[in-house]
């Protein structure tokens, strides 16, 4: 039963396929969108731009043509002579030949004030005053009205102009000036996606001379609130710099405007510039882009509704097989051994979930018998647990009681001397230390299972320590009656390892071997093999003691683990040599194994170390090996036995009672505390 709040697979795989689907659709529609008007834009600016240079190279060259024209015309016989007739005849020619757009063309007596002669009608062109400075040309731009002031305005015509160039009558005086007033540009409305712009003409004091707005021109950009914005693009332009600009020059509409800089045509002995702006609406130059929108908005549905289409005929397709895999997991705990997972799908990876899960199930039930072998294990890793406390509490107790019970002999007096009192002074000691050991594999143990415990390496020779080793060894083997054979060999063994903690493992080992064999012998011996391109060296340590049951040998370098048995459980220990060991060795990049062929049959412990170059080690450790070679070897080549006197070869002397008698009574006296 399916639970609130769930999905079936074909729902989910319908939505998610679309929620997935269209938000990535929407967000590519809209980056696409931008990428568009990014471009659009970017095209706009570059076309307004080029539109502005030709814009300001038209208005200069119909200015210097004008200039030309009239100046030629200046300087002809009709022009010069005055005659009205012939005066008005050549200036309505002249007005008809001159390419740009003439207003008016007069001929003004300058003593009198009278029109001689002009193109449309006896009315003066202006009321600006004419002076000659020069025989150049001189241009003056008309203004419309001011606000509140009569007089005709004509809103289409714009950037209107005065032309005036002096004339000499035929005696050489300035007689007359010929007046010429043009319209350089009509306001004309562009075709919506124009990227033509319409003219803005900005003199470099900011007087606006041409404007989509006719209630602009004449102005001052110092009267609007984007002023600062337009002083800087004046700046720029007059630099040299054509470029495009985003600006608010229409209020409540955003444009776009390329601009340049043309000389001052009033002005152009002060070197002043007019700035030519070509400028366009957003809206305007974005103007294809609702075609993009039509067909992004069409792709997009199309695209939506084909994936809803997809998605219902792939939702049966790829649910049945889950479907039926879902059953079987479900009803898994009641099927019969026999009865096979379903398979043959259409879809090979759902072949490869059936067989996977097949190989679930069956690692599943393998795991499910290692769970109970673990627990099996858990229980018996409790039991050594309990029996390692009980063994180490015992191993504690007894050596404390040892300590406490010399120690109060001495400070209560009860020792017949002063003799007795060092040797229970010394047995104290003896059995500190002993604690002491027992204290500190508890430690590194502890460290080990912590991962703190370290080791530091430096190049020795394992020769001469395991020499050092057994020396001291020596006096335990003899003790049991035990011989100590070493087959060292004469050569020195380099290796890298920490000095400290090797010599540890092998007094551990070595002791074990000793503590476990009562008769026969202790051999320790040294081998070079070379493997995988390395050599390394081998120290074995067999004994013939008591052996190890091939089935308890692997539980051995475990913490805490004593070998099980009677044969055992009169022996002292914790069971934290071999585990130490172990790690030790492991820690110096070695390996350390144990084999015995059984109880009663002995045990060789093998310790395995990388070998290294002999120039690593100090001199003073190669020299010291061989006098120790020298000093300990003997006629045996292969190497150093040490053998303890037997039962058999002990002199009979006779017994001191005195001696039994002491040891009697200090036995006594421990047992009393």
């Amino acid at each position: 039963m399916a639970k609130f709040r769930q999905s079936s697979f074909r729902r989910i795989l319908v939505t998610r396929i679309l929620l997935l689907f269209v938000p990535v659709l929407l967000v590519g529609e809209m980056v696409a969108l931008n990428k568009a008007r990014s471009s659009l834009l970017t095209t706009a600016r570059q076309n307004l731009t080029e539109s502005a240079i030709n814009k300001g190279e038209k208005i200069t060259d119909a200015i210097a043509v004008l200039k030309t024209n009239l100046l030629s015309a200046s300087q002809t016989t009709v022009i010069k002579s005055g005659y009205s007739d012939q005066v008005q005849t050549f200036l309505n020619q002249l007005a008809q030949q001159l390419p740009n757009h003439i207003d008016c063309i007069q001929l003004k007596n300058l003593q009198t004030g009278n029109i001689i002669a002009s193109s449309c009608g006896d009315k003066a062109i202006s009321e600006l005053k004419l002076s000659f400075p020069s025989d150049e040309v001189q241009i003056q731009a008309i203004l419309p009205p001011k606000a509140g002031t009569t007089g005709k305005k004509n809103t289409q015509n714009q950037l209107q102009l005065l032309l005036s160039a002096p004339v000499y009558n035929r005696r050489g005086n300035l007689a007359y000036a010929l007046i010429l007033q043009t319209t350089l540009h009509q306001k004309t409305t562009n075709q919506p996606g124009s990227l033509t712009g319409s003219l803005v003409v900005i003199a470099e004091n900011g007087a606006i001379l041409a404007h989509p707005l006719p209630e602009r021109v004449g102005t001052n950009i110092n009267n609007y609130s984007d002023a600062e914005q337009l002083k800087n693009l004046i700046k720029n332009a007059i630099t040299g710099r054509n470029d495009s600009i985003n600006f608010n020059f229409i209020e409540s509409e955003e444009l776009v405007a390329g601009y340049t800089a043309i000389p001052d045509p009033i002005t152009p002995k002060q070197q002043k510039k007019w700035v030519i702006l070509a400028v366009t609406s957003v809206k305007n130059a974005l103007f294809s882009l609702d075609e993009i929108k039509l067909i992004l908005i069409v792709l997009t549905v199309g695209l939506i509704g084909a994936s809803l289409l997809a998605s219902l005929y792939l939702a049966p397709y790829l649910a049945g097989p889950v479907e039926e895999l879902r059953d079987y997991a479900l009803n898994i705990h009641s099927h019969h051994a026999a009865q096979p997972i379903p398979r043959n799908f259409k879809i090979r990876e759902f072949n490869q979930l059936a067989q996977a899960l097949d190989q679930m199930v069956e690692r599943l039930k393998a795991w499910a018998e290692e769970l109970e072998i673990a627990w099996k294990e858990a229980k018996s890793a409790n039991k050594v647990k309990s029996q390692f406390l009980a063994t180490t509490s015992h191993e504690l107790r007894n050596p404390l009681n040892i300590i406490i019970n010399c120690v109060r002999l001495v400070r209560d007096g009860m020792c017949d001397d002063r003799e007795e009192e060092l040797e229970f002074l010394q047995r104290a000691d003896e059995t500190a230390i002993h604690l002491l050991g027992i204290i500190n594999d508890l430690l590194d143990i502890s460290k080990i299972e912590a991962g703190k415990l370290s080791v530091v390496i430096t190049p020795l020779e394992l020769r001469q320590l395991l020499l050092e080793v057994i020396n001291l060894q020596s006096v335990n083997v003899q003790h049991k009656g035990l011989q100590l054979k070493c087959e060292l060999g004469n050569e020195a063994i380099p290796i890298k390892a920490d000095e400290v903690k090797l010599k540890q493992v092998l007094i551990n080992i070595i002791g074990n071997a000793t503590k476990f064999t009562d008769t026969g012998s202790i051999t320790i011996s040294t081998d070079i093999q070379h493997s995988h391109g390395k050599y390394h060296v081998i120290v074995a340590i067999k004994d013939t003691g008591i052996g190890i049951d091939p089935g308890q040998q692997h539980k051995l370098f475990r913490p805490f683990v004593m070998v099980d048995g009677t044969t055992t459980r009169k022996f002292e220990g914790t069971g934290l040599g071999l585990a130490i060991s172990r790690n030790l060795i492991e820690l110096m990049g070695g390996t350390i194994t144990l084999e015995s062929l059984g109880l009663h049959q002995g045990t060789t412990v093998k310790i395995i170390l990388p070998l290294i170059d002999i120039s690593l080690l100090p001199n003073s450790v190669k020299k010291g090996d061989l006098r120790n070679s020298e000093h300990t070897s003997n006629n045996d080549v292969k190497g150093i036995i040490y053998t303890s006197l037997q039962p058999a070869e002990i002199k009979e002397e006779p017994v001191d009672t005195s001696e039994i008698n002491r040891l009697s009574q200090q036995g006594e006296k421990v047992a009393k505390l």
